[in-house]
């Protein structure tokens, strides 16, 4: 299956350069533990949290710095990091929680296919009674390497502590749960006063919520992003003054109008040949039906083109793999991506609506795809109130 592109592939993210990927692994090297790479080159610390903000693109975040006055100090300083690849929560906290690439650690998507059970499986919040976590994505994790040489601690709402996704990708840590805000910066800054040297993850999801139900230039994102900045604010008041307190976040977003959230199962010549559908709106896996030949391959990539070919990337998997944007693939994690990939290029979220809930239809704020929108993320170094700070100081770098 050789396709014919309209507009030029996006470059990869850098994976082990300046991806989100690198955050963790960084923030050990600068905490002295061997065998980590500080490839963000952070300033060696005795403590480091870092906060992790579902859904804060350096996009957004850049727009809406009127109503975040606290991180817009930051902003001069910040540098730029790419998510992982798709641009989705699943994929890029695991690429935070191992220092590994999508094609390494295995999730490839919101949801994908299990080839040993030959069906799709949820790789966020719904994962399949017969997946193992620690099966499915086997690697070591960064958390516990790190907690054989100094304390650990991972900051959330307690319904994660032991999720299959926590399991898979975030173990090691010793696990805060607390169900507010306030709460989980008490929980952080205690355990960092209680730890001569302590690696912190601080997990922020409100305003991931916030933009998939309003959009992101709806007044109740705007109200989350504020409640966030205060919170922030709160937290860089309350740590250790030696803590390196560090923000980023797993992907950006984009508003897509209800007329622009397209249910393509109505359309019977995109699904002939195509086994299993999976992945997320903005980046579909489309896995093919093995006895196809390629001549019907090529027919259904043509048809996928001339639907949305004007308005998407569409590339096979092997040209994917190819461009490096799921980072180096392991033969257990390939069979896990789709035959064929659609990414979105401009603002269409792309629903196989025989297996969604309708609610999925209402879904404003999207992601999953390599626009800048969706793929620029920050990392700050947030200053500490009252410190002498002066805008455009000492920060993560300049991307």
């Amino acid at each position: 299956m050789s396709l014919v592109h309209r507009e030029p592939l996006p470059a990869p993210p850098l994976y082990g350069a300046s991806t989100v990927a690198d955050v963790m692994t960084s923030a050990a090297a600068a905490l002295g533990v061997e065998g980590f790479t500080n490839a963000l080159a952070l300033p060696a610390s005795r403590r480091i949290a870092v906060v992790m903000v579902d859904g804060l693109g350096m996009p957004l975040l850049r727009k809406h710095a009127a109503h975040a006055p606290f991180l817009r100090e930051s902003l001069d300083s910040a540098r730029i990091l790419s998510s992982a690849f798709p641009s989705t929560t699943a994929a890029s906290l695991a690429s935070l929680g191992t220092g590994l690439p999508p094609g390494q650690h295995g999730m490839v998507g919101y949801d994908v296919l299990d080839p040993a059970q030959d069906r799709v499986v949820n790789m966020l919040g719904r994962w399949d009674a017969d997946v193992d976590p620690l099966s499915w994505q086997p690697h070591p994790t960064v958390f516990e390497r790190v907690a054989a040489h100094l304390p650990v601690v991972t900051v959330s709402q307690p319904r994660f502590e032991d999720s299959p996704m926590t399991r898979a990708a975030l173990r090691g840590a010793t696990f805060a749960g607390a169900g507010t805000i306030h709460a989980r910066i008490d929980a952080a800054a205690e355990h960092l006063a209680g730890a001569p040297s302590m690696l912190l993850y601080f997990y922020v999801n409100d305003l991931d919520k916030a933009g998939h139900r309003y959009g992101i230039d709806s007044p109740e994102w705007v109200r989350a992003l504020e409640d966030l900045d205060a919170a922030l604010k709160l937290l860089a008041r309350r740590v250790p003054s030696d803590t390196l307190l560090l923000l980023t976040a797993d992907h950006g977003m984009v508003d897509i109008p209800a007329a622009q959230r397209i249910d393509y199962s109505e359309r019977a010549d995109l699904l002939e040949g195509v086994a299993h559908t999976g992945g997320e709106p903005r980046m579909l896996h489309l896995y093919l039906d093995p006895d196809l030949s390629d001549g019907d391959r090529d027919a259904l990539a043509l048809r996928w083109h001339e639907a949305f070919g004007s308005r998407a990337w569409i590339i096979t998997r092997a040209e994917a793999v190819a461009h490096g944007y799921f980072g180096a693939v392991s033969d257990a994690v390939l069979p896990r991506i789709g035959d064929l990939l659609v990414l979105a290029r401009e603002g269409i979220a792309l629903i196989d609506g025989r297996r969604v809930q309708p609610a999925a239809f209402e879904m404003v704020g999207q992601h999953g795809s390599l626009t800048r929108a969706e793929r620029d993320i920050p990392l700050l170094t947030l200053p500490k109130p009252g410190a002498g700070r002066r805008r455009g100081g000492k920060g993560a770098g300049r991307g």
